[in-house]
């Protein structure tokens, strides 16, 4: 595929069972949607698919591969290799299982959760994304999404979702 066609991806974690209906209007534009883990319930899911389709991987949360999501997922959208996984940082560091994830995949992004801290860096020529988490407030961290754009350049950005959010 080319990559001279603007091409949007919703990225969300950590929802814990959680679908805030803010989400319909943030991912309105997207072609594409990754859930990096931490699901909770698979109604998020059906929720998304409603806007886009939808890659997910399992987390912690999920019980992983018993969620019937794999542990990590591999895409290759608009001419970019994308990695998905769960856990690549562990108290705000590059774990050892997420380093050779890395190197094994040596994505041009690598999207995933777990933390619940939003990142937004590069590590040498990678782009390393984490949109923070969707669910419920935990901790004292916000609650967010992302967007990645892929077109003759790639961006990501950060989306904050009110405190406040509605089961469904």
């Amino acid at each position: 595929m080319s990559r001279s066609r603007l091409f949007r991806i919703g990225v969300i974690a950590d929802t814990h069972g959680l679908f805030d209906p803010a989400i319909h209007q943030h991912f309105q534009h997207v072609d594409h949607i990754v859930h990096a883990g931490d699901i909770g319930k698979p109604t998020v899911i059906d929720h998304l698919k409603d806007i886009a389709p939808v890659t997910a991987v399992s987390g912690n949360v999920d019980e992983y591969e018993k969620s019937g999501f794999p542990k990590e997922a591999v895409l290759n959208l608009n001419g970019f290799h994308i990695a998905i996984r769960h856990v690549v940082f562990e108290a705000g560091k590059l774990s050892k299982e997420g380093r050779a994830f890395l190197d094994r995949m040596r994505p041009d992004i690598c999207i995933f959760g777990h933390t619940h801290q939003p990142k937004n860096e590069w590590l040498d020529d990678m782009l390393l994304f984490n949109p923070g988490s969707a669910g419920p407030k935990r901790f004292k961290l916000p609650r967010m999404l992302g967007v990645i754009t892929i077109g003759t350049r790639l961006s990501a950005r950060h989306i904050m979702l009110e405190d406040r959010a509605a089961l469904l």
